[in-house]
């Protein structure tokens, strides 16, 4: 196996995630769950509030773990990205290659350190992100990535001593959360539709509104150095296979969503502990495409429609009434709600 990446240097990049249990199961089977759980954060989820601090609806601690029977983990993208490197054996990725060109047949075209390089691969896996130039290549129909009018800020604070509640809080057009990670950090995202920026939509600067909110959200922001800011994208057309002759789409590039439901790295995981199980099939590739297009697109449709229905929704009158159903909702039956897309497991190795 090789494994072409076109940064010169890995470097600690991003800023936190959560790996669901559907994850974390992805994870054991290859064996690396233990070393991710001892990096990371049980994640708890506690609900979701309004901008002056009043709940909207709580979620108990740990019933999400025990309806699941594994908990979440936050944990900072570079140390998921460390475990991961490490676990390979030395000599299979090569940095400073970028892909050129790909073909159906397998053979790969990238540019070395050392100059071109043309070889040929029994099957390509395109992990090459929303993106993806080996999409637009082999796929040249596909519809591209579809701006949603939503922007997103990130950050990571230092080792964090005052109170934290973990919970996501929403206002109009607008959502902030926060996940706690290793060594008393803080991982946190704010998103707010583009519309209501106005004159300020070509700054990136976290918007003021934010630092009117509930504590501790001003301090969280003022205590983070560096925010990384983008504007969000979907594939909002799904594609009608994953799979082109010996190439295969993987992870964002098959089926970059919005991360409303948490799911993109979990899909991405998914997605590679089921090739691997089945790569070697004759019909492996048709195996793979039949068993992850269609979870991975409904769970795209629904993190979209979330999305709509959560951090989007503006409208004052609707936001009234989606506030009032939240709290009239069960917890259990919103539990069942959250772990219907993170309750999934691995599919069991095939007898040989």
């Amino acid at each position: 196996m090789t494994v072409l990446d076109r940064v010169e240097v890995f470097r600690p990049v991003g800023a936190g995630l959560v790996l669901q249990a559907n994850g974390m199961r992805c994870l054991d089977v290859l064996g690396l769950g233990d070393a991710v759980r001892a990096h990371g954060v049980p994640d708890l989820p506690g609900g979701t509030r309004l901008p002056d601090g009043r709940w909207l609806a709580r979620i108990p601690a740990d019933e999400l773990s025990r309806a699941l029977g594994t908990s979440a983990i936050g944990v900072h993208r570079a140390e998921l990205h460390r475990i991961l490197l490490d676990a390979l054996p030395a000599g299979t990725v090569r940095t400073g290659a970028r892909v050129t060109a790909v073909t159906e047949e397998g053979e790969v075209t990238y540019e070395s350190p050392a100059g071109p390089v043309r070889t040929r691969a029994d099957l390509v896996v395109a992990a090459d992100g929303i993106h993806s130039a080996i999409r637009r290549s082999l796929w040249p129909r596909a519809a591209s990535p579809r701006p949603i009018g939503v922007r997103a800020w990130r950050g990571v604070t230092p080792a964090w001593d005052g109170d934290l509640v973990v919970a996501i809080t929403w206002g109009r057009g607008a959502e902030f959360g926060v996940v706690p990670l290793v060594d008393g950090r803080v991982y946190w995202f704010a998103a707010i539709n583009t519309a209501a920026l106005g004159a300020t939509g070509q700054d990136t600067a976290v918007p003021e509104r934010f630092l009117r909110w509930h504590d501790p959200i001003p301090a969280l922001i003022a205590a983070t150095g560096t925010v990384l800011c983008d504007d969000l994208a979907c594939l909002d057309e799904p594609l009608p296979t994953y799979v082109r002759g010996r190439v295969v789409l993987l992870g964002d590039a098959a089926h970059a969503m919005t991360p409303n439901l948490g799911q993109g790295a979990n899909q991405a995981l998914e997605d590679a502990v089921v090739l691997a199980g089945v790569a070697d099939r004759p019909d492996g590739l048709v195996t793979y495409d039949a068993l992850r297009r269609p979870r991975s697109q409904q769970v795209a449709r629904a993190s979209r429609l979330v999305g709509r229905f959560g951090q989007q929704l503006d409208n004052p009158l609707a936001v009234t009434v989606r506030n009032t159903l939240m709290r009239v909702i069960p917890p259990r039956l919103a539990l069942r709600s959250m772990a219907r897309y993170a309750d999934w497991r691995p599919p069991a190795p095939a007898r040989r």
